[in-house]
């Protein structure tokens, strides 16, 4: 019984975690775009800092729209009761995955929030016109490391309905 609530409350949450991929995936994107741009050509001067200042700003929303989302998956699983040791193990692994992945997330807008602040540092400072700030540095060096996510919900789902004999049709 335990193993059909955890897979109606997985079927639920799937929704969520979907659109977090979509967003994470279209962050991924557009902050690699913005950063090797930057790291190419430089921090730019007056009005390019402004609006690169307000770019990481935005993508650093992004990072908090996604977390959200996988806020919500977390809650949803961890609101069951679970006392059988496999739907638990199952869930533990998932929450993990989720865990290491807002993590990553938190570390992007710290690195973002904190580019943002040097864009409009290096505003009123002499620079050359090549460099940037360390946090653009620092956030394409997350970026290179990144690896999109799975689909941690589609693979638990699967492994209770495997390991249960469920049919989409039970839950």
């Amino acid at each position: 019984m335990e193993a059909v609530q955890f897979a109606q409350a997985l079927k639920k949450a799937k929704a969520d975690f979907s659109s977090a991929n979509t967003i994470e995936k279209d962050f991924v994107t557009s902050a690699r775009a913005w950063c090797g741009g930057i790291t190419a050509s430089g921090a730019g001067r007056g009005a390019e800092l402004d609006q690169n200042a307000a770019v990481a700003a935005e993508l650093a929303k992004y990072t908090v729209t996604v977390s959200s989302h996988l806020s919500q998956v977390r809650q949803a699983i961890d609101a069951l009761p679970l006392q059988e040791e496999y739907p638990r193990g199952v869930r533990d692994d998932l929450t993990t995955q989720l865990t290491k992945r807002q993590r990553s997330l938190q570390n992007m807008r710290a690195v973002l929030e904190q580019s943002a602040t040097e864009f409009q540092q290096l505003r009123h400072t002499t620079y050359a016109a090549d460099t940037y700030p360390d946090g653009v540095g620092k956030l394409d060096a997350l970026l290179r490391g990144y690896i999109p996510p799975d689909d941690a919900v589609g693979t638990a789902l699967a492994a209770l309905q495997e390991k249960y004999g469920l049919k989409d049709g039970e839950f």
